[in-house]
């Protein structure tokens, strides 16, 4: 990133466990103001426990997370409540309120947090419809909205109270190729628009490729690579053979698609063996 720009989100060490089992180890990560950072990995890879520590809805084992300065792990809940009027979230499914209109979704968080007058909620309710293209729908019912057009309206609440971080859960995921580029281009469009930052979880490599600055790949709850999105086509177009490091073979398969490599090898690799004896001693016993 540009020199001498100071992150605005700060993970340092991020590790979380649910039992015995290790979902985050040692993250560490930056994301500096403007940019689009895309995290990336296969399902259960650690991107949306990584997402709900950003957001503060979870608590951390161990390690750091600083956004705008100060550390958010350590904060009361009505001091984490004061950070996340200066971010938004565009959750999977949109998550509207399926008793208010679109209109009234938007509004909701301008009527909670800010002293407007009725008349200049329902301007800005307007303005944030028309930037993601559904100021016509503004009195129609979630029920009554097409998948796109459920995160669209998701979008246009996350951005009501003018955020400086945009985080977004799989935005793209379960549209048609078509509606998917156009969520895409509305990421990139209200990220320049709005100068915000925008973090992206997401496993749509075609959403991935078109909107980042910079990718992370998690793998096994452990940051792969991190870098330019230009690193990560180069990596992906490259010749298999000539890649040495089992890293850069893991990412390329991921990056790829493809159905044989280091991924599908490790999931296949040994253990069926052992399973089966477990079970054969059991009904043994």
């Amino acid at each position: 990133m540009e020199a001498g720009k100071s992150p605005i989100i700060e993970v340092r060490r991020l590790t979380k466990s649910f039992g015995t089992q290790r979902v985050l180890e040692a993250i560490s990560l930056d994301v500096y103001p403007g940019e689009v950072m895309v995290v990336i990995g296969g399902s259960g890879c650690g991107k949306s426990t990584l997402l709900r520590h950003l957001i503060g809805s979870l608590p951390p084992d161990q390690g750091s997370i600083k956004m705008f300065g100060a550390e958010i792990t350590t904060m009361s809940e009505a001091e984490i409540n004061k950070i996340r009027k200066r971010f938004g979230v565009v959750f999977q499914s949109g998550a509207l309120f399926n008793s208010l209109s679109v209109g009234e979704n938007v509004a909701l968080p301008l009527r909670e947090h800010t002293q407007l007058d009725a008349s200049t909620i329902e301007t800005m309710v307007k303005i944030k419809l028309e930037l993601v293209g559904l100021r016509q729908h503004l009195d129609k019912m979630p029920a009554m909205l097409s998948g796109g057009m459920k995160k669209r309206a998701g979008l246009a609440r996350a951005i009501a109270l003018d955020p400086q971080i945009l985080f977004y859960d799989e935005p793209t995921s379960g549209l048609d190729p078509v509606t998917a580029a156009e969520i895409d281009q509305l990421i990139v469009d209200l990220t320049r628009k709005l100068n915000v930052t925008s973090m992206v979880v997401t496993h749509q490599m075609d959403s991935a490729f078109t909107i980042a600055h910079r990718m992370c790949m998690l793998d096994s709850g452990r940051i792969l690579k991190i870098g330019p999105r230009q690193e990560f086509e180069s990596l992906r177009g490259s010749n298999p053979d000539q890649l040495h490091g089992e890293q850069d073979r893991l990412v390329r398969q991921f990056l790829r698609g493809d159905a044989q490599g280091p991924i599908t090898e490790r999931r296949t690799a040994g253990g069926y063996e052992d399973d089966l004896l477990k079970i054969s001693l059991r009904h043994d016993v």
